[in-house]
Formats: structure tokens, sequence, C-alpha cells
């Protein structure tokens, strides 16, 4: 990166050099066209400048989406290899030895629930190819109990997360909504999931589902390290991820929440990102049915 950029400025200075020694040399072959020669090449170099700062925006862009690729390739093979290694383990562990009934079931439910988390990485590489197809943006909406799928969820996260109470819920029931309810899972998932990534162990997170003035509004706020105000207008960019490469610790591809805020937007729905008390994040997403 940096060869590269010192290669593409000495090359501008050597560009720009050479026009005002060519400039030089038409004013002293012909001094009577000075003022055009001269106003012609401050032109030139004008436009020549704006055009080698447009490439070089291009270029640092397209570095930084590439970067972005290769962590998310190294992220999606760490999700997938984790779980796997997990599972081959309960595995062999059950052929293996003779375990009672009640351990066989306990690593069995522990496998599911590693099955369940790729189930989740695959479906949300599968939004995101899916948000990018052109004429793929529709989705298939139907009526069904958001309150229902928000408990489900909560649920399942919530084994996932801790052996105490993290998640703290407050679903209000009877709650429909007609949306795409594969879409609407991965939003509720990447939401809750994010929340508990974020959080310190075994902290608590608050998952509300209510509806206020006729809007179906969704809050999900944890008490994590938060998000500053400058990454905020980020957060939702494909493959961006809280903090820098160096010094990041938790897992994750940087798709979930671009897919939040995709999948909402399909849906015209809000989604806003407010600073908690004393710390942490709250996510507030506003459905206008």
């Amino acid at each position: 990166m940096r060869k590269t950029l010192f290669l593409f400025y000495f090359l501008i200075f050597y560009a720009l050099a050479q026009v005002v020694w060519w400039g030089m040399l038409l004013v002293h072959m012909q001094p009577t066209r000075k003022p055009m020669i001269i106003g012609e090449g401050i032109f030139f170099m004008l436009i020549f400048l704006v055009g080698a700062l447009l490439m070089r925006r291009a270029f640092i862009n397209e570095h930084k989406v590439q970067r972005q690729q290769n962590n998310f390739l190294l992220s999606v093979t760490h999700e997938l290899k984790s779980p796997l290694a997990s599972i081959k383990l309960y595995i062999q562990t059950i052929l293996k030895r003779k375990l009672d009934k009640e351990q066989q079931i306990q690593f069995l439910s522990n496998s599911l629930k590693d099955i369940e988390r790729l189930d989740d990485l695959v479906e949300n590489v599968l939004i995101a190819t899916k948000l990018e197809k052109v004429g793929a943006k529709r989705f298939t909406k139907e009526l069904f109990d958001f309150s229902e799928l928000v408990e489900r969820i909560s649920d399942r996260l919530q084994i996932h997360s801790c052996t105490s109470q993290v998640l703290i819920t407050q679903v209000e029931p009877n709650i429909s909504i007609i949306a795409d309810r594969m879409a609407l899972t991965s939003v509720v998932t990447n939401l809750i999931e994010n929340a508990i990534k974020y959080s310190p162990p075994c902290a608590n997170v608050q998952v509300e589902l209510k509806r206020v003035n006729g809007a179906i509004i969704l809050v999900v706020a944890d008490h994590g390290i938060g998000i500053n105000e400058y990454e905020k207008k980020y957060i939702f960019d494909k493959f961006y991820r809280v903090g820098s490469e160096e010094t990041r610790k938790t897992k994750g591809t940087g798709l979930g929440l671009y897919i939040v805020k995709n999948v909402l937007d399909h849906h015209q729905a809000q989604i806003k990102v407010k600073d908690n008390v004393p710390s942490g994040t709250v996510f507030e997403v506003i459905f206008n049915n």
C-alpha cells in the first residue's frame, strides 16, 4: 500500500514537472502567446490534479474493501470451523465412550446449538447475497405473530449466551406484522447476537417488543462497550466492524447490521442507534404498519 502510493505520488510529481517544463519551453519559443500558454497550462494542471485525487480516493476505497473482504473470509472460516470442531468432538465422544442417556442428550443438545449457529451464519450470507441481486429486493410478505418470533429467538439465544439469566424480555403478546418472516428472523437474531457479542460475560441484554400509537417497536439494549459517535454512521456498511483490526477481540463477519439495515429499508422501517446509560448501545426498530 505505501509503496504503491509512493509510486503514485512520484508519477504525479513527474507529470506536473514535465508540464511546467514544456510550458516554459513554449513560452520561450512563442513569447507573444505567453498568457494563453500559462492559462491553458494552469487549467490542464487543475484537471490533472482533480483526476489524480479522484484516482487516489478510488484506490484507497478499493484497498479498504479488499481488506474488509479478506477479513470477512477469515472471519467466516473461523466461524465455520469453531462449531464444526465442537460438533465433531461431541459426536466422537458419544461414539467412543459409554455415556449414560442424560450425558448423550446433553451432548446432542450442545451439538444442535452449534448447528443452529451454523444455520444463522449461512442464512446471513444468503440474505446478503440476495440483497445485492437485481430484482431480488422484493421480499415475500405474510401476516405472522411477531411476538412469538421474538420470544422464540430470545429463548434460543439465551441458551447460547450464558447459564444465568442474560436476556431480559418484555414482549407484548399477539403483535402481528406483515413482513418477510425469514428476513425478520435474521434481523432479530442479528440484533440480539450483536448485543450479546459486545457485552461483558453474563451481562443483561434487554429485548422489548411493544405497540405504541399503532407502530410496532422492537428495542434491543445492551450494557457493553458502546459505539462512539464517529462509528455510528458506518456500522451499517457491509463488512464494517466496530473497533480497529488490531484491537478487536469479538467474532463476527461484518454482515449482521448491514443485513438488518437493508431488510428494514425494504420493509419501510426505521432503525435508531442510541447510547445506553451508563454504558452500552440501544437499537430501536420502528415498523409503521
